[in-house]
């Protein structure tokens, strides 16, 4: 089975009362679309995993990040392929987050965190973040 090495931020901000809140973006596209992630995508040869992200996140969102701690590396096995993600924590540095490729997005609190319907591969990192938030 093949492996595919991708990266995923998982994107910081507060609300107004304070809270904290993660930015998830549901696919428009492919095999898995209607599915709700962390953005990110496929790390390119000869990019370092935080390099992968700020290009990813530039080239879907038109955004700039920082990227901080790597939270977890998540393997997982689909049908079709293996998944390697790295999981890290961003922060906006400027830009206002324009999908370009996703169907859809959403600020979520901790509360709010499993109403949205998340990819396999992203409900390991789920559980693992709400104690982060």
């Amino acid at each position: 089975m093949k492996t595919v090495r991708v990266v995923a931020a998982v994107i910081k901000s507060t609300n107004e009362k304070g809270e904290p809140l993660i930015f998830a973006t549901q696919r428009g596209y492919g095999e898995f679309k209607d599915g709700w992630e962390f953005p990110g995508g496929k790390i390119e040869e000869g990019e370092t995993p935080p390099e992968a992200l700020k290009r990813e996140i530039k080239e879907e969102l038109d955004t700039e990040i920082s990227v901080g701690e790597l939270i977890t590396t998540i393997e997982y096995d689909y049908p079709t392929f293996h998944l390697s993600m790295d999981c890290f924590w961003a922060e906006i540095v400027s830009g206002d987050l324009i999908l370009k490729e996703h169907e859809a997005a959403r600020w979520l609190t901790k509360e709010e965190i499993d109403t949205v319907d998340w990819l396999p591969a992203d409900v390991e990192l789920v559980s693992m973040i709400r104690d982060g938030m």
